[in-house]
């Protein structure tokens, strides 16, 4: 039985993200939310475009105002006005000055703008209160980005911040990575799906939909290939088509060792290297890795909290790490100050689901009330983090810093 550290190194090292140049795509603007850059964005446009008012007030030459006071203001005569959009038409000349608005063009010969509240006016003239910084409230241009340089970097998943750069630096087509394909299947007589009465020892199979709602997340597309029963000849057609089909393929179920678990000796007779059988982890433990030349296969266990934490644990950065991301793609975790007493047997590094929170800048952990079984799903509702209490520990006490995954 594997380690949880030894497990997460051979998983991320059998990852060969998708190639730059074979697994892309061009995407318009408006469909690049949540995808991934294949190659970095450059911009013909300088950032500011041009300098710049950042303030309502006056742009004036700063020689003529560097003395200015309450009690000794400097009087400008003002000999424009400059909305933001328009062009300036004159040249700021000793002793003048233009009324300019916020993000309006600099006028040539002003290098200093005064903010309105620091002003007295009256008529074509403009008495400046305060002498301000030289340059104050002046954005130049190219200040914030030069045209031609890079903009966005490959290997960067955009989200709305990176849509209103790109917009704003009119790059309208992208180069992303294609999405992953992520063929998602459940094994068990004994599962049926949410919308079928219940017989007596039938199971609804909420794993399909929970891996699918995470991969869906990521940014990958999920194939839901439903529920396969525990028939070795089903499982075998099951199991070929998703290899056939998708990029990495996620089961729950069939991965024990009980008289109805094909899944191992049904991937070693479709070609599949094996390459974990079992982590030392609770819950989590019966855990197959294989796999299938470039293809990733997770058999992840069937008990619902079991099926999430492996998924959190090892699938997540896989799908990150195979899906052209740069960095970033390791488990985050983050240290935080328990509010719980936590326990476990020592005897495999345990995962106590709750809440993560931050209060007066100090993380805090709060396990799910009730019972922490794996076959428990009830409350991993609001989890988003994972406390980890490592092998051979037994008790973490209240007050104690322990590490937690966040999710």
């Amino acid at each position: 039985m594997l380690s949880v550290n030894n497990a997460e190194t051979i998983i991320l090292n059998l990852v060969q993200p998708l190639d730059n140049q074979r697994d892309v795509e061009i995407v318009d603007l408006l469909a690049v939310d949540n995808r991934i850059l294949a190659s970095c964005v450059t911009s013909q446009l300088d950032f500011p475009h041009w300098d710049n008012s950042a303030m309502d007030g006056y742009a004036v030459r700063y020689e003529d105002v560097r003395d200015a006071s309450e009690e000794k203001p400097s009087v400008l005569e003002i000999i424009e006005e400059i909305p933001a959009g328009c062009q300036p038409e004159c040249t700021i000349k000793v002793g003048q000055a233009a009324r300019i608005f916020t993000g309006a063009v600099m006028p040539n010969g002003a290098d200093t703008v005064v903010m309105q509240e620091r002003t007295q006016r009256e008529d074509n003239r403009v008495s400046i209160l305060a002498a301000p910084k030289p340059h104050e409230f002046l954005r130049y241009k190219a200040s914030y980005y030069q045209a031609g340089s890079q903009l966005l970097p490959a290997g960067i998943k955009i989200n709305a911040p990176e849509i209103a750069v790109l917009a704003a630096a009119q790059c309208n087509q992208l180069s992303v990575y294609r999405k992953l394909r992520v063929a998602i299947l459940s094994t068990g007589n004994e599962l049926v799906t949410p919308d079928k009465p219940l017989q007596p020892g039938q199971i609804v199979d909420s794993n399909q939909y929970a891996l699918a709602s995470l991969v869906k997340q990521m940014g990958a597309e999920p194939l839901m290939l439903g529920i396969v029963a525990d028939e070795p000849e089903t499982l075998n057609q099951a199991i070929a088509h998703a290899i056939s089909t998708a990029d990495i393929i996620l089961s729950s179920g069939g991965v024990s060792v009980g008289d109805y678990d094909y899944v191992e000796q049904i991937l070693e007779s479709l070609g599949g290297k094996i390459h974990i059988r079992a982590v030392a982890m609770k819950p989590g433990k019966p855990l197959t890795v294989a796999t299938f030349l470039q293809k990733l296969y997770f058999g992840l266990p069937g008990n619902p909290a079991s099926a999430l934490v492996t998924f959190w644990r090892f699938v997540q950065p896989a799908i990150k790490k195979l899906s052209g991301i740069a960095d970033g793609w390791k488990p985050e975790f983050l240290k935080a100050i328990s509010r719980n007493e936590l326990r476990s047997d020592g005897k495999r590094e345990t995962y106590i689901w709750g809440k993560l929170l931050l209060v007066d800048g100090v993380y805090e952990f709060h396990p799910a009330g009730g019972n922490q079984s794996s076959g428990n799903l009830i409350n991993l509702a609001q989890t988003n983090g994972l406390a980890v209490i490592k092998e051979g520990q037994k008790l973490i006490s209240v007050g104690e810093e322990i590490e937690v995954l966040f999710i």
